[in-house]
């Protein structure tokens, strides 16, 4: 259930928040909304490079039966961070970079424990795509222990651009998928490195299989052949970390 803290609805209510400035997550605009202020909404909507969609005004009915005009804005519950402005951030401070890409999960309890094992381990940033994705709600951060209040989330237009922008700056991708041959503790994460995890009905996208520098998989020997993504998550991501303090690096 989204509390009335977490979003605002109406036009100008909206138009408003953005020119304020405020953390939206993403705005819900009725499919057939039309007139000077929506399309206003629309521009400025494009201009921030806030995500929206179009949908049914019963999906909006959902949040808010209070006069939302056909528009409702759900608010971040954190600050989104530019991949652009971290990475290079953390080579400025001295840091291996250390990062999760999540390409497609979409269930929010997975995107919670994931989260909170990230920020156990250490992990400077986990990246998200703008669409079809979880993103970081209130549901998100209750979920993740309170995770997300701490670790940093990156949310990018593309998860192949972001997988492209990590290798050219130096940045080891390597794909868990169960499709790979190499065990996952047969590769080197004490450099630079960021780990891509798929969602569970479809995997890693191929588009972003191809960009990466390494498959690993985690063996399976029961009859069930894939463990839940936020379990493997956590076994890659304390592999990182075994590695890395093998070769005494300082796990910050």
């Amino acid at each position: 259930m989204i509390q009335s803290t977490d979003y605002i609805f109406g036009l100008r209510a909206v138009m408003e928040a953005i020119e304020a400035g405020r953390d939206i997550d993403r705005v819900y605009i009725k499919k057939d909304l039309d007139g000077d202020l929506a399309r206003q909404l629309t521009d400025m909507i494009r201009a921030n490079g806030i995500v929206s969609r179009r949908v049914p005004v019963e999906r909006i009915n959902k949040i808010t039966r209070k006069n939302h005009q056909g528009v409702v804005a759900i608010l971040s519950a954190v600050t989104y961070h530019s991949i652009d402005n971290l990475v290079p951030q953390l080579y400025e401070d001295g840091v291996t970079p250390f990062l999760m890409v999540l390409d497609g999960i979409t269930d929010v309890r997975n995107f919670g424990a994931i989260a909170r094992t990230c920020e156990c381990a250490a992990v400077d940033a986990v990246v998200i795509p703008a669409h079809d994705s979880v993103s970081v709600t209130a549901d998100a951060v209750k979920t993740s222990a309170g995770a997300l209040s701490y670790l940093p989330v990156c949310r990018v237009n593309s998860t192949l651009s972001a997988v492209r922008y990590l290798k050219a700056s130096g940045v080891r991708v390597v794909a868990v998928s169960e499709k790979a041959d190499i065990n996952y503790t047969m590769a080197d994460y004490s450099g630079p490195v960021a780990l891509v995890m798929g969602a569970e009905d479809r995997g890693i996208s191929p588009e972003v299989l191809r960009e990466c520098d390494t498959f690993v998989s985690i063996p399976m020997f029961g009859h069930i052949g894939s463990l839940n993504v936020s379990v493997a998550a956590g076994v890659l991501a304390y592999e990182v970390v075994r590695q890395r303090l093998s070769s005494n690096m300082e796990i910050i």
